[in-house]
């Protein structure tokens, strides 16, 4: 059975390294490989890309998603063959690969992406989903209950090569990264130095293409929108918002008084429990990420 078990991991780790995924043994309760004793605790320095590279050229399958590979040499290497004898699954670094996967851990994250997320490639779990899309980002775990963002510096099991087609990686999978701008647990309190803010009006938008209903109009409905996220949700709310309302000026020759739209958005934010500093940030990508400046 063990042979069997290291030819069937060992076909498909092949077969996606042909395919450009880089690839690596995983034990049966889905952990990577520990390290060998020359690089137990990190002693050899840790591989190049890690988050502190160093020289380390081992060749069995140490530090975990560091060690995945499209070589066909090394996957059929001896020491990487005794890895397979172990192996329970087959991962893969998904940034490696030039996707993002996120992890929908149970069924109620995965109706939270269905209602949320745009469509793409989808693969079954054990509990629940992995959603993939194309493009690469930070990974970060628990950026929502039962939802974690696996791409760069990051495995994930391979489970198939799911159904559907794969979308472009979107903003708002970007935006969950931000763990810090989500809202804070129950009891911790809010830092906040500015809680009254200046409110936006037409004598600071004096190269704006809009009128003011308009500008006001969608101010007031994605306001709405960061203030119904009580419960969690409100900081990736405040970047979706400040870059749809960035976006409606990127035509106008300014200046249009985003930053005061923008103070506004944070306002909503920190009303709901977002810490200022983190709600900021959150405003600051949306704009850039509309390509907006004024």
């Amino acid at each position: 059975m063990t042979q069997q078990m290291l030819l069937a991991h060992l076909r498909v780790a092949l077969d996606l390294a042909r395919r450009g995924v880089p690839v690596l043994p995983l034990r049966a309760d889905k952990g990577p490989m520990g390290n060998c004793p020359l690089c137990r605790d990190n002693a050899c320095g840790g591989r190049p890309s890690m988050k502190v590279p160093g020289p380390c050229q081992c060749l069995a399958p140490c530090h975990a998603w560091a060690a995945a590979s499209t070589d066909a040499r090394l996957l059929t290497s001896t020491a990487w063959r005794s890895a397979w004898r172990q192996a329970g699954g087959v991962g893969y670094h998904p940034g490696g690969a030039g996707v993002t996967v996120v992890d929908l851990d149970n069924q109620a994250a995965v109706t939270w992406a269905h209602q949320t997320l745009p469509a793409t490639r989808t693969v079954d779990s054990t509990r629940g989903q992995h959603w993939i899309y194309r493009g690469t980002m930070p990974s970060a775990n628990g950026v929502r209950p039962g939802v974690d963002i696996k791409s760069l510096m990051a495995y994930a099991r391979w489970l198939g090569p799911g159904t559907g087609t794969t979308a472009l990686l979107p903003d708002a999978v970007r935006a969950l990264a931000a763990k810090e701008e989500a809202t804070p647990p129950p009891g911790v309190g809010v830092a906040s130095s500015s809680p009254v803010r200046a409110t936006w009006d037409r004598r600071v938008a004096t190269g704006c293409r809009h009128t003011e209903t308009y500008v006001r109009t969608g101010l007031a409905t994605g306001l709405a929108k960061v203030t119904a996220c009580a419960e969690s949700g409100a900081g990736s709310q405040a970047f979706a918002v400040a870059r749809f309302l960035a976006a409606q000026h990127t035509d106008c020759p300014g200046p249009c008084g985003l930053a005061l739209l923008g103070g506004q958005v944070t306002a909503a934010a920190v009303a709901v429990g977002v810490p200022e500093p983190y709600a900021e940030r959150a405003v600051l990508r949306g704009f850039a990420a509309a390509g907006a400046a004024s």
